[in-house]
Parts: structure tokens; sequence; C-alpha cells
């Protein structure tokens, strides 16, 4: 097999496709003879209920886009690929691919139990070989390299099964989808299109976002190049929490695939991949999937697979580090690395080139993707034609309302009796004659309706939040604004509602009110109950309460009041553009 290993110079000699990484394409799907004994016999076993990001890994599993890998890993190879980024067989993984499961009387060696999604449907029966602890902090650090609750893996962790299981895996069916079905190739189907292409090289494009002309210009450079098919295979599983969603970004890769490209060297298919966002980590599974559907090449992007930035500000990784371990690794994986090289367009000669070749004189045109959506997207803004092509610019535009239009969650925090509620109270009449609608979820109204039965153990109070945290995303979703007034004593809560709000449409506001101000304000005597043993786990009393890091607002009730507090949020919205100011008002009427 070594003589398929290809660096970032070499290519195939003759017109197959590179092979899979480890020999073959593993299938997992049992055959349609076997399927019904088999339904029958899962139908009465014990079931565990997978998460979507297991049943992301679940069907790459299943059609072999994780080849070698047959199963979801067990202990050995799960510390090999912590700690050296390989399996114990020594090929690259890059990443862990775990099935993390809470104990039950049903999970136990040797025993069969069925794999089923959130609708209960039947995915898939595994025997259990293998059960084994893992350590959140050490996974956190050593695959991510922080334990920074802002990294939305980091935060979703929290909410991991305390256990993996691992073993043979029987698939009945893959997931369903009933969205571009045209386009949702799997690795061998994929493999066979590109075979009828013609071409002995494959250049895989990995993309969460939008491709503007930049995009284009570097990804016919890189086919012309390689002389290569471009393989156009963006994500459509679980992105960055806030990305654009999928069915909005395929209907802009189609069109771009069918008007703009040379349609014998290009192949849109989808991939539905959940993101780790691990950075360098990341393109080693990004790089090791493409060769599984045919790929030999892939183009590596500054800040690939990147969440962003830490609770400080400071990105979670740097520009080059992907590229640079891609390099390091690019000859084992058998997949070159293609940089992505930084364009600018002249607009005297309406063109793009490399920054390094344009002349030093000439003047050139940018717009940072902080600009695409502060400035035009946010504004209602149609983005240029030199910069996104005509047809990707209005299905944004449709996509992204003007900023005062989004969606927005305002999440007060705090202890019992802080004021959260009352300075909500007066937010909410503020922001209504702002002409904005607000949906209020308070925690007392909210644990009456959406949460009664919960108690107040650590697990209960996690689930009331995020209950209370989906609501909220949904408001947001729909372009409405979400007022949510709860104790919220848990960092990593918080943050897992943060991401399911997206970071960019959710405020965090601490109300910032010291305990002894909280007790003195207690008309219901729940702290005095607490000092008395008479309730137990009462936050600020015998249960803690996690203070924010870094909210964007931190609320003095003691030395202002709610109207003051109320106020500056609103200021605050002001300023972002989820509400308008006066004169935009003035002016909207006089129109």
């Amino acid at each position: 097999m070594s003589s398929m290993f290809l660096t970032n110079n070499t290519s195939i000699n003759d017109t197959s496709l590179i092979e899979p990484y480890g020999g073959r394409l593993v299938d997992l799907l049992v055959p349609a003879e076997q399927a019904a004994d088999l339904k029958d016999y899962a139908s009465r076993l014990p079931s565990v209920q997978l998460t979507e990001r297991s049943v992301c890994d679940l069907e790459l599993l299943a059609t072999g886009a994780f080849s070698p890998l047959d199963r979801f890993l067990g202990k050995e190879d799960y510390r090999s690929v912590l700690e050296t980024m390989k399996l114990t067989s020594g090929y690259v993984m890059g990443l862990p691919v775990t099935l993390p499961v809470e104990p039950s009387d049903a999970i136990k060696l040797d025993a069969d139990i069925a794999l089923r999604n959130s609708k209960n449907e039947l995915l898939a029966v595994m025997t259990i070989e293998e059960i084994f602890d893992w350590n959140l902090d050490e996974e956190a650090q050593l695959s991510y390299g922080t334990r920074d609750l802002r990294h939305p893996l980091v935060a979703e962790m929290h909410q991991w099964g305390k256990i993996n299981i691992s073993g043979r895996l029987r698939v009945l069916q893959l997931p369903i989808h009933y969205d571009f079905q045209d386009l949702r190739l799997t690795p061998a189907e994929t493999r066979a299109r590109l075979e009828r292409l013609g071409r002995s090289n494959v250049v895989a494009f990995q993309t969460r976002n939008p491709l503007h002309r930049v995009h284009e210009e570097l990804t016919k450079r890189a086919a012309q190049e390689k002389d290569a098919v471009l393989l156009l295979h963006p994500v459509v599983g679980m992105t960055k929490p806030g990305d654009v969603d999928h069915y909005t970004r395929v209907r802009t890769y189609k069109a771009l695939a069918h008007r703009y490209y040379d349609t014998d060297r290009i192949l849109l298919t989808l991939l539905p991949l959940a993101m780790r966002l691990a950075g360098p980590r990341s393109v080693l599974k990004h790089a090791m999937i493409r060769r599984n559907y045919g790929a030999n090449h892939l183009i590596v992007g500054r800040d690939h697979a990147s969440p962003g930035v830490d609770s400080t500000g400071k990105p979670f990784y740097g520009p080059y580090d992907a590229q640079e371990l891609m390099q390091r690794f690019s000859a084992e994986l058998g997949v070159g690395m293609v940089p992505f090289r930084e364009l600018v367009y002249l607009p005297d000669e309406e063109r793009y080139e490399e920054i390094s070749r344009a002349p030093r004189d000439a003047r050139t045109a940018s717009i940072s993707g902080t600009q695409v959506r502060e400035d035009y997207l946010n504004n209602g803004r149609l983005l240029p034609s030199w910069f996104t092509r005509p047809e990707v610019a209005e299905v944004l535009a449709e996509a992204y309302p003007p900023r005062h239009r989004q969606g927005v969650c305002i999440w007060f925090t705090g202890l019992s009796g802080a004021g959260k509620s009352t300075t909500a109270d007066v937010l909410t009449v503020l922001l209504l004659e702002h002409g904005r609608q607000v949906s209020v979820l308070d925690g007392d109204v909210v644990r009456t309706n959406l949460s009664k039965g919960l108690g107040f153990s650590k697990e209960d109070r996690d689930t009331n939040i995020l209950r209370i945290g989906y609501v909220a995303s949904e408001i947001v979703r729909h372009g409405g604004m979400a007022i949510t007034a709860a104790v919220s004593p848990y960092r990593s809560t918080r943050n897992d509602v943060r991401n399911l709000v997206g970071s960019d449409h959710f405020i965090e506001v601490f109300v910032d009110t010291p305990l002894g101000v909280c007790e003195e304000r207690d008309v219901k005597g729940m702290y005095a109950k607490a000092r008395r043993g008479e309730i137990k786990d009462f936050t600020g009393i015998d249960d803690p309460y996690e203070v924010p890091l870094h909210p964007e607002i931190t609320l003095d009730t003691v030395n202002y009041t709610p109207e003051e507090n109320a106020h500056l949020i609103l200021d605050f919205l002001l300023e972002r553009g989820f509400v308008k100011g006066e004169a935009e008002l003035s002016l909207a009427v006089a129109v």
C-alpha cells in the first residue's frame, strides 16, 4: 500500500482512484435477506437512544467513511488515538469516535442492544464487547487542547454518558434523509461517480460556510493545478452552532456547481459528518474521510475547523496549525495538501490574484467575515457581485434578515432573589415599546408548566435549563426575542444553551447580587428554610452557584434600580443592532 501514499507534489500514475484508507471500504449494512429476522430480534432488545452526533458517526461507520474503523472505538484504540492520533494498528485517526452512554442494567458484556435515533427508529444492533470509563477533562485537553467551556465540544461533552461502549455493529438501516437525496452519496457511490469523470486526481474541499468568489477561484485553481476533479463536499451533519443552516448552504452550492464550474470537473455530494471543531486534529480526520470518498488531495484553509475564540477572546488554535499537522501526516494518509492561498480582488483588472503576486501598487478590495455579517447581511444589503455571485447573495439575503429582525436570547442568571425577574419584566416592556416581539421564560413559570415533576438534583436542574434553552433557541431561530430568568447555576449547562442558541445571538446577563442581599429580599422564606435544613440542595446554601466567567453583561442590583439595569441592557441591544434606535424608528415612520 505504500506505493499509493502521496505527498503534496505526487499524483496517481494510472487512471484508477486511490484505494480506500486501510485498503477497503467497510460496509456494516446487513443484507436485505437477513434484515427481517434481525429486525424482529432487535424489537425485543433493550435500546439505547443515540444522540444526533452518534447517529452521524454511525452512518459514516456503516458506509465506510471512517474506514478502516468498523466500530466505535474500544479502550485500547481510544487511548491510542488520544495520545498518538493513531489507532493501535498504526492508521491515522486524529480524533476518537466513541459511543458514550449512561450505565444501566442493559449495558453488560456480550449483550446485544438496539441502537435507535431520537424518533425511536431502529438503526442497528450492537454486541457489547467492551465497556470502559472515560475522563472528560483528559479527553478535552488531549483532543481539543482546552477545557474552556466556550469550545462547543467541551461544553457538549458534559452531557455525554459516563461510560463508552464498543462492539460488533450490524446496521439495519441508515438514517433517513428527505432533503437533497440526489446529492447524498455513500463513499462507494461517490468513488463510482468520480471514476466515470475519468481523471486520476481528485481535490476535495470541505466547507460548512457559503462559498464566495474567493473560494470559487481557489477551488478552480486547485483543480486546474492538479489536473483534477473537484469534490465539493460540504458538511451537512452537525457544524458550529450559529452556522448558516445546511439547507441554505446547499442551495448556494447547487447554483454555483451548475452555473459556474465545468460540469466534467466537479462533483457535489454531501457529508453527514458531526464536526468536532478540533482545528488541527480535525484535519486528519477530514483527510481520512476524503480518501475513503476517492480524493487524493484536500484543500486546507486558514483556521481549518476552528470553533472561533475562547472565553478570553483568544483563538483556540493558531491560523496555520491544521496545515502544519496535515503536512506532517500527509504521506501516511495518502492525501496531499493544497494550502488555501490568500487571494485579493483587483478591481481595476476585475480579477482575483494571490496576494504575493499582486502588483505592489495595485488597488485591492476585500471584505472580512465580520463585514459580511455586520455591514451587509445584518443591514439587509446585498453583497457585491465581485465578492459573491448574485445567486448566492440572494439566497443569503433571504436567510439573513436585517439584525433588528433577527432573534436573540437574553439569559438572566443569578441567585434566587437577585432581581432577575424584576429586571426582565422592565426590559420586556422597553423592548415592546421599541417594536420587538418578546417571549419571557421565567424559571418559576417554566417549572410549573414545561418542567412539572422535576426535582432539584443536579440532573433535574440541568434538564430544566436545557428545556428552557431549547425553547429559547426555537424562538430565536424564528426571529423572536427570548428573555429567560432562571438561576441556572452551572456553567457547563449555560454554555450548552449558548451553543444551542448560537453565540452571536446569546447574551448572558449575570445579575451579581450578594447572597446576604438575596436573603434579605426573600419574601418566600426559602433561604431561611434552607438554612434550617428543611430544603436540601438550595443554590447558594448547600449547592454551588458557578459565577459566569465572561458574561456579556454584569448587573449591580444593589446600587442600581431595575429600571436603570434594564436600560443598560437595552443600550447594549441597540449597540448590537438587535433593536432599532429612536432615529431609525422615526425615519421608518416618516417613510
